[in-house]
């Protein structure tokens, strides 16, 4: 009888043992950071400054975030699946979207109101001028857009010119050594072209709403960690906010991120969009609507032969997450 009576102890503590052991609480794994990625661009400042100030982690998710020189290694290292999430502007969307239908963008980081720009040679005086000349640009990207809006002001087509399929960092090198005679660039490479003598031809500020940068993430990733999306929007709100209210350091924050001297991590041209801006782009009665802005980009892409079909637009955007709940206290 004892020995009946200790086998049912054991057994009854084998089961709560197990019970314990296989609990809901017992069982919770904390799921790995979101790795995002972005170029060296200063209109990701609010992801920066939320990275280095703890934002994201103190909303409830970790981010891992990496900054890159090339959007084409960027583009096919998040197609092979090394990154949750992307930075990268609406007409590379539409272009990765190609490849990656399940892809979704989430938010508007920034709009280019003048941080865009086409620097030329001194004796291209006016754009006109580069008729029969070499244009450099990063081809089959938003940047061939905005060369060829730049184009269309003045009526000329890109049949009037020589493009150039040139990175923005490699425009300064390539404008001296007389292989382009003008170029679509950034900070901190305008800096650095305006010294060797350049000077600024165009800005995205004569194409308002072209040029968005936004971030974007997988499908599988939206569908099974939809909480830490918000997370991470919350924090990036987070970050724009001490941004405004911190400029000075905020901007040395981001000077070290990306390596960049600090007097040429200008926000000059940039629109750090905020939540109220994010939502106007999805208005269809609004001057910039997203969707109409993708299309455009969309029907070049087609026409140069790009991408083969027209991408789902009505799929390629969730602002879901536009309206996130209140704020995880830290």
């Amino acid at each position: 009888m004892s020995k009946l009576l200790n086998y049912i102890c054991i057994f009854i503590l084998t089961c709560w043992l197990l019970f314990a052991c296989h609990s809901p609480e017992s069982l919770k794994v904390k799921p790995p950071p979101l790795k995002v990625s972005c170029v060296s661009f200063v209109g990701y400042t609010p992801l920066i400054i939320a990275q280095d100030k703890g934002f994201f982690k103190a909303q409830g998710v970790d981010v891992e975030l990496s900054y890159v020189d090339y959007s084409q290694f960027q583009d096919a290292d998040f197609s092979a699946g090394k990154y949750d999430g992307i930075g990268l502007t609406l007409g590379d969307l539409v272009i990765l979207s190609a490849t990656n239908p399940d892809m979704q963008a989430v938010m508007v980081l920034d709009e280019s109101t003048g941080a865009d720009v086409v620097v030329a040679q001194s004796e291209i005086k006016t754009i006109p001028n580069l008729k029969g000349k070499k244009l450099g640009a990063n081809l089959g990207s938003f940047s061939e857009v905005f060369v060829t809006e730049m184009l269309k002001a003045s009526k000329l087509t890109s049949d009037d010119v020589s493009l150039v399929k040139v990175e923005p960092l490699e425009v300064p090198n390539r404008l001296q050594n007389n292989a382009i005679q003008a170029g679509h660039t950034w900070e901190p490479h305008l800096s650095e072209a305006l010294k060797l003598g350049a000077h600024i031809l165009f800005t995205s500020k004569q194409t308002p709403g072209l040029i968005l940068d936004l971030v974007a993430f997988r499908g599988e990733v939206i569908r099974d960690r939809p909480e830490d999306i918000r997370a991470f929007v919350r924090g990036w709100l987070q970050g724009l906010s001490y941004w405004e209210a911190n400029i000075p350091e905020g901007n040395e924050i981001v000077s070290k991120a990306l390596n960049m001297p600090i007097k040429t991590s200008s926000f000059e041209g940039i629109d750090l969009t905020d939540l109220a801006e994010n939502q106007k782009f999805f208005l269809s009665d609004s001057p910039n609507y997203i969707y109409k802005t993708a299309k455009k980009y969309a029907d070049f892409f087609i026409r140069a032969g790009n991408v083969t079909r027209l991408p789902n637009l009505e799929t390629l955007f969730n602002s879901s997450f536009l309206t996130p709940p209140p704020s995880r206290k830290p």
